[in-house]
């Protein structure tokens, strides 16, 4: 007989993500931020990377994509979520990510 297979990684996410409550919204991000991760570094398993991959990964989102300061901290949070509670590797702390720039807000001013 043929042994089971084990869950791919994403499936791992997902079943650890619905095991903790998450929102459906919040596991959808969470796996397209993960798996854009793993694209970005040529099909590599996680595993076999670390603090220095993920702080590419960010400043890349930060440079090339242009994305914004919060969906920048969504994605640190989803890789962070699949190095500590999927993987069980505990990650040092990641520092000198570059981050988006907040743009400044204009004071809305009434006139007549």
């Amino acid at each position: 007989m043929l042994e089971p297979q084990p869950p791919q990684l994403l499936d791992q996410v997902r079943q650890s993500l619905r095991l903790r409550h998450f929102s459906l919204k919040t596991e959808k991000s969470y796996v397209h931020y993960i798996r854009d991760f793993i694209l970005f570094h040529n099909k590599r398993h996680p595993k076999e990377m670390g603090a220095d991959e993920i702080r590419a990964y960010l400043s890349h989102l930060a440079i090339k994509r242009n994305v914004t300061a919060s969906t920048q901290t969504i994605a640190l949070s989803a890789l962070l979520f699949l190095y500590r509670h999927v993987l069980q590797i505990e990650l040092p702390y990641i520092d000198e990510i570059e981050r988006t720039r907040q743009p400044a807000r204009l004071p809305v001013v009434l006139t007549r």
